[in-house]
């Protein structure tokens, strides 16, 4: 209502909007720069000529994608700390390409010694150990000097460098057909990876980044080799999973997928519960402190060894826990009709935590909000049958996103808010990147500031009452008076410095979405925003895309403000220069200090208790002028005039915003 009311006040109200060079006001002033267009590199232009990417945002026409099934046999050595196992992978070629060598990541040599890292890791394990590659039938040679120089076919065989492996097959692998890879590996687990992954006391693990997987091959860049550094994080493609894990008796397990021998690994009555979690809108223990060890938590086993099987659709990676004393709460969450027929689909919403973790009692609650919430504010439905959430204090503080599964710290001494805002941020993370599957390697924000935002949205409705948006906005607005703000645009792993890397992935992305949705109105932003979510489902979005979308569903061109926030580091500085009244007019001369265009939105506040609204447009700036005045219909003196009183923009300096009458 606000909002109509604004919009007639605007129209009633504004006489004149007079755009006035700085050399009228004050000789010594320069004009302001103007944002030039966007550009697009040449890569994606490629894209756009070949009719993969659109114009518009959308996937274009002849867009694909690869795919790969994997097949995993893996075994947990608890006492040993280390993972063998054993992987097939059929690699369907979808491109148009011709594809001599195909490439995989061993995102564990992380820790072999003389890697690239541009985070320390406490632990030098030695990286994965290669036992058997196998490819096109031909059991492969390590190549010396570890990489090949060139396309051609001699010799065939493999080389790592880093943490990318490159395979030659004994023949390329043409469009349309598959290729199988098969690869014996194994690592030492170490205790933390980044905070990513590793093993905490002597009873929990959780395994990630594990095995070899393949690179993404994508239709505007091609093979994505960049190396995992340990800051940055991936870049993955879409494929289907077959998940067996050996492991000690009395060790739960939950993993990516869906665990498809639940009734014999898991005692009758825990078996009971599981299933009564999944009809159940309120907790479920399924596993309390009375259940733990051989027998109680698991079912026996001669060999000392149960076998674990997952299966797990369309998803861009697996990974699992195993736990001897955490603690399982479980309830369902609604997330939408899944397949069209007219009911209400559920998910398993669940928590595991050990008893050394006390405010983890809530996180069931936590986990069922957000994927209920997400489901409703993205308008894309949580497809899997589980989302958990595993404590895991000594091996992470924060968090960390998995498909269907996040890591996150006990949170004991940060309040319960914090820990809901940590579950929401990274339970929002199964929407971006595992669902739209940007290249967080390169791009972060694309990921983390959508995710950000997402979980400021999460927090209005179970928190409500606040602007959870504002915390975004005032770090980003601190750091950007410093010298050290890096662009958005700029490759995550190549940020200036931690905080700068910060600044561009979360806090800054987040807020200039939440001033997308003040600038185009709440309506046209959601519809745009779904939009972009829902066509690249399941796809691998480039920031083009997203930016087209934007501009295509708004209808208007957006490339100063992409240029502005995006690509350069402008700051927005709008200041109320001076208010002056005559005849029932008042004028308002507003200064633009920044380099960031942005509307002028005014609220003007009468003697008499009216409050006027009017707007200097965005075009005022984009003329190059450094100076506007807007002129009011006022039936009484003014006595404050404040910009974006409802600070939806990132103003950096917003002292200057208000003009209070002396």
């Amino acid at each position: 209502m606000r909002r109509a009311i604004r919009a007639v006040a605007v129209t009633l109200c504004v006489l004149a909007v007079h755009v006035q060079g700085a050399a009228a006001q004050d000789p010594t002033d320069d004009a302001r720069t103007i944002p030039y267009p966007v550009t697009v590199s040449p890569e994606f232009q490629r894209a756009l000529a070949r009719g993969t990417r659109s114009p518009t945002g959308e996937p274009g026409p002849n867009y694909w994608q690869q795919w790969s099934q994997y097949t995993i046999v893996a075994r947990l050595d608890a006492e040993a700390r280390r993972i063998d196992g054993s992987v097939r992978i059929v690699y369907h070629n979808r491109s148009p390409d011709i594809l001599p060598d195909v490439y995989l990541q061993l995102l564990q040599n992380l820790h072999a010694p003389g890697v690239v890292r541009n985070r320390p890791q406490r632990d030098v394990t030695g990286g994965v150990e290669l036992k058997r590659v196998v490819a096109g039938g031909a059991e492969l040679q390590p190549v010396l000097g570890g990489a090949f120089q060139g396309p051609g076919r001699s010799p065939r065989g493999y080389g790592v460098n880093g943490t990318t492996l490159q395979l030659r097959p004994p023949q390329p692998l043409r469009p349309g057909d598959s290729l199988v890879v098969e690869i014996d590996w194994g690592f030492s687990v170490p205790q933390s990876s980044s905070g990513r992954m590793g093993w905490s006391r002597d009873n929990l693990f959780h395994i990630a980044y594990w095995y070899p997987q393949m690179a993404v091959y994508d239709d505007v860049v091609g093979w994505h080799t960049d190396p995992y550094r340990g800051n940055s994080e991936f870049y993955m493609g879409y494929g289907d999973y077959d998940l067996t894990v050996e492991a000690p008796e009395g060790w739960v397990l939950t993993a990516t997928g869906r665990l498809e021998n639940a009734d014999e690994v898991l005692p009758e009555a825990v078996y009971r519960r599981l299933q009564q979690a999944e009809r159940s809108d309120s907790v479920v223990h399924v596993l309390t402190a009375l259940d733990f060890g051989p027998g109680r938590a698991t079912r026996r086993s001669d060999s000392g060894y149960l076998t674990w099987h997952f299966t797990a659709e369309n998803v861009r990676d697996v990974t699992f826990s195993a736990t001897r004393a955490s603690l399982w709460d479980a309830a369902r969450t609604p997330v939408g009709d899944l397949d069209g027929d007219g009911e209400i689909d559920y998910a398993r919403a669940e928590a595991f935590y050990r008893g050394t973790a006390p405010r983890w009692q809530h996180a069931w609650r936590y986990v069922q909000h957000s994927i209920d919430f997400l489901s409703r504010w993205t308008g894309v439905n949580y497809p899997w049958p589980h989302m958990t959430a595993v404590e895991g204090a000594e091996i992470i503080g924060g968090g960390m996103e998995f498909p269907m599964l996040t890591l996150i710290g006990d949170y004991n001494q940060r309040g319960d808010t914090a820990l809901y805002s940590v579950i929401a941020h990274e339970l929002a993370h199964m929407w971006v990147p595992m669902i739209v599957g940007n290249d967080e390697r390169r791009r972060a924000w694309m990921d983390e500031g959508t995710t950000s935002f997402n979980t400021a949205q999460a927090k209005v409705e179970f928190y409500p009452g606040l602007d959870w948006d504002a915390g975004s906005r005032e770090e980003y607005a601190r750091f950007a008076l410093t010298d050290w703000e890096g662009e958005i645009m700029r490759w995550s792993d190549f940020q200036y410095t931690g905080m700068a890397y910060g600044v561009a992935s979360y806090a800054k992305p987040a807020t200039l979405l939440a001033t997308l949705r003040g600038l185009l109105g709440e309506e046209t932003f959601v519809r745009a925003y779904r939009t972009y979510l829902r066509n690249w489902s399941f796809k691998h979005p480039k920031p083009w895309d997203f930016f087209n979308t934007f501009s295509s569903v708004s209808g208007r061109n957006l490339d100063w403000f992409w240029r502005a926030f995006y690509f350069e580091t402008c700051t927005l500085d709008q200041g109320v220069e001076s208010v002056f009244s005559t005849n029932g007019q008042t004028t308002v001369v507003v200064r633009d200090y920044g380099l960031a265009p942005m509307p002028a939105r005014l609220t003007v506040t009468l003697a008499d208790g009216t409050v006027v609204f009017g707007e200097i447009g965005v075009e005022a700036w984009l003329s190059g002028k450094r100076q506007a005045e807007l002129t009011l219909r006022t039936d009484a003196p003014p006595v404050r005039v404040e910009i974006d009183a409802d600070n939806v923009f990132p103003d950096v300096r917003r002292e200057n915003n208000v003009w209070v009458r002396p």
